[in-house]
């Protein structure tokens, strides 16, 4: 499947989780030059609430997720989705690089742990890499 097929399938949308908004249009301007579809959350909370209503459950092929945010954080947030969506894959985008944090995140399932800024190329590559990925749908 092409990223232009990915687009018109469940693999083809992206749910971004932060709380900056330059950030989120960024990721979304490269992602949807890839011609992925992109729905947006402000923070952790909205994110998880978006999961919650059902509308987006299981029709996202992923999730990029900030990790300091307000409300519900980044930590919070993969906790729920882990546990309520473990078939989606989560990458996480932060601005504050933590070794100890993102090996604790990839314990937990996290597909990678990207330190911001992250350039147009390594974005598209890691998401491609990840949509093309199997799911894991037996994670606990």
């Amino acid at each position: 499947m092409s990223i232009i097929d990915n687009a018109s399938s469940t693999k083809g949308k992206i749910l971004i989780i932060d709380d900056e908004s330059e950030v989120r249009e960024v990721l979304r301007i490269h992602l949807e030059s890839a011609n992925y579809n992109v729905i947006e959350a402000v923070d952790g909370e909205e994110g998880v609430n978006m999961m919650k209503s059902g509308s987006n459950l299981l029709q996202v092929g992923m999730i990029i997720c900030d990790i300091r945010m307000p409300k519900v954080n980044g930590i919070e947030a993969i906790d729920y989705l882990k546990q309520n969506a473990p078939s989606i894959p989560i990458v996480v985008v932060t601005g504050y690089p933590d070794s100890d944090l993102a090996v604790s995140l990839l314990k937990k399932g996290v597909k990678d742990y990207m330190v911001k800024p992250i350039e147009k190329a390594r974005l598209l590559e890691k998401v491609a890499e990840v949509l093309a990925a199997p799911q894991d749908f037996d994670y606990v």
